[in-house]
């Protein structure tokens, strides 16, 4: 270790100044929340047994309709399951979300906190009292929290509100800069509190665009702070003719723990919410763990499927072996700095390069 910099951070005598190898940053990946779907764990941490990460902000995106507010109680749904004595905070800006709606989908309503701030600064005032209050806390004795905003899109500022209250048809020119910097005092907090915010937010078209362009609403201060945006979007799942659902496409518009632009369908339906193996088949076909064979699926053992048999008895076809591989698949696609060329490939590659390489040499000698 460099004996310069165990001298600057001496001297500074700063908690929030270490070592890197040494110290525990806030910005380090604590860990993940299943979001009770394999894919959708995969297309955001890597791994089908990872989810939303612990502390940062994760936004779901899309147009109305697109089941992002679905795809978030599913969320909370599992967190909820797998933390007996976890809590969330619901800023529910659009009325929308009601306690019949929540249990109907077996999400425990007793540990949920709703409030319905009217305005940003309302919403930034009451998170920051919350994330002050837990970070206050001893670490041993918090219990495991999520912080969501559904959405983003309906909260109004202050101004916004006085000048509708006087008549005036004013915009007000401050709303962006206002959540902009509500976005930056949280990310830190979340962070050093190890709680995570999921953001639902709608999308809109991009005037007099070259080409078809969807932005988010709420200006930059989201796409700057989330560490993970989804863009969603979505087409009928029917069964028989009778619609059951929606194929949710999610694709990585933004990640700081995977590559961006990847792109999952999810299957949420109206009477299991999100499924947890839908995807899987799909990963396998792209990553050659399965075939595609006319209109069914080969399985590694030589059996020809149909991709709804397989999902209507997943724990018949996903073994352990084919969740191994279907694990590392997973990484490989998902994950950056992940090659899938093996390193005795490589290897065997730059030998036979450089003996071709003396081949040429000696040819021209």
């Amino acid at each position: 270790m460099t004996e310069f910099l165990e001298h600057i951070v001496k001297d500074l005598d700063d908690e929030h100044t270490t070592i890197a190898a040494e110290g525990k940053s806030s910005a380090e990946f604590s860990g993940t929340m299943d979001t009770g779907s394999y894919i959708l764990n995969a297309i955001l941490s890597g791994s089908l047994y990872g989810g939303v990460a612990n502390n940062k902000i994760t936004a779901f995106a899309g147009e109305a309709s697109t089941g992002k507010t679905f795809f978030v109680l599913g969320v909370i749904k599992q967190f909820l399951m797998d933390n007996e004595h976890g809590g969330v905070i619901y800023f529910d800006t659009e009325s929308a979300v009601t306690n019949e709606m929540m249990q109907v989908r077996g999400i425990d309503t007793t540990r949920i906190v709703k409030s319905e701030p009217d305005t940003i600064q309302k919403f930034r005032h009451t998170s920051i009292q919350i994330l002050d209050n837990y970070i206050a806390q001893d670490e041993e004795e918090r219990k495991p929290l999520v912080m969501v905003l559904d959405s983003l899109g309906q909260l109004s500022s202050t101004k916004e509100i006085e000048d509708t209250a006087e008549g005036s048809e004013t915009r007000d020119m401050t709303k962006a800069q206002i959540l902009k910097a509500t976005f930056r005092v949280l990310n830190l907090k979340l962070a050093k509190a190890g709680v995570p915010l999921l953001v639902c937010n709608h999308v809109y078209d991009v005037v007099g665009s070259y080409f078809p362009q969807k932005e988010m609403s709420g200006g930059s201060g989201l796409k700057y702070s989330a560490s993970t945006i989804l863009n969603l979007s979505k087409k009928k799942e029917r069964d028989n003719g009778e619609v059951i659902g929606n194929i949710i496409k999610v694709r990585t518009e933004k990640s700081r723990l995977t590559k961006e632009n990847q792109l999952v369908e999810c299957l949420l339906t109206y009477e299991k919410g999100l499924d947890r193996y839908y995807g899987l088949v799909e990963l396998g076909v792209e990553t050659g763990l399965f075939k595609k064979v006319s209109n069914r699926v080969e399985l590694p053992t030589g059996e020809k499927i149909y991709a709804k048999v397989i999902y209507a008895e997943p724990s018949k076809y996903f073994t352990d072996d084919v969740m191994v591989e279907l694990e590392k698949r997973a990484k490989e696609k998902f994950c950056y700095g992940l090659d899938t060329e093996s390193k005795s490939t490589k290897k065997e590659t730059q030998e036979d390069l450089a003996e071709a390489i003396t081949l040429i040499d000696n040819e021209v000698e």
